[in-house]
């Protein structure tokens, strides 16, 4: 399944970054029942190879599971022994992105600028991480999206809550990048839970919303 597909099922990618790995599956499990079904792993996080090996085992069969913050073509490799099946990376570095290809994994690389997308494009990125979304806004996303390839995945990232999703859907993202607005080093699998569900209703409020407008 590619990362289209995956963001049909639901187009939050929850960032885990601190997650410890004796953590980590209840954490995936409480996402799971919110209907979140692409989980990343930054690699800052406390021994992040160990929790995506876990991850992987549990929840690898009906999740996307990879990591983020990714840096290194030697990374990448470790990332696929361990059974991550995403990478996502801050920058637009294409020799990181062409790692993770030849090693079959889905890429979603960051970008800022339609030079960089284009370059990412070029080199095979499955969708593109704009980042960091706060310093941009839906207004450049709809810019950018206008020169882009039609279908490309776009998903800002920093900055995102049930509460500015509706502007950047409006202006064509195909789904976000959530961090501390649905985890944070320290919550709870319920704290976790009670913050999936939130943003799952808000996003499909707006969603609902957005179709009743086109009506």
């Amino acid at each position: 399944m590619g990362l289209k597909e995956w963001l049909g099922r639901c187009p939050l990618v929850a960032i885990l970054r601190g997650v410890r790995p004796d953590e980590a599956e209840a954490i995936a499990s409480a996402l799971e029942r919110a209907g979140i079904a692409i989980v990343e792993v930054p690699l800052n996080s406390p021994d992040p190879l160990e929790s995506i090996r876990r991850l992987a085992a549990g929840f690898g069969d009906r999740m996307l599971v990879g990591a983020g913050t990714v840096m290194t073509a030697e990374q990448v490799a470790a990332i696929a022994a361990a059974g991550g099946r995403l990478i996502v990376t801050p920058h637009a570095d294409v020799r990181v992105l062409r790692a993770a290809k030849a090693a079959g994994l889905l890429a979603c690389p960051g970008f800022f600028t339609p030079t960089e997308a284009f370059s990412l494009l070029e080199a095979g990125a499955d969708g593109l991480k704009l980042f960091p979304a706060e310093a941009a806004s839906p207004a450049v996303l709809k810019g950018i999206r206008a020169v882009l390839p039609a279908g490309t995945a776009v998903l800002p990232v920093g900055g995102i809550d049930a509460s500015n999703m509706r502007p950047w859907l409006q202006a064509g993202a195909a789904g976000f990048g959530i961090g501390s607005s649905i985890y944070k080093p320290g919550d709870t699998a319920g704290i976790v839970a009670g913050k999936a569900a939130r943003l799952v209703a808000a996003l499909s409020d707006t969603v609902d919303l957005a179709r009743r407008s086109a009506e």
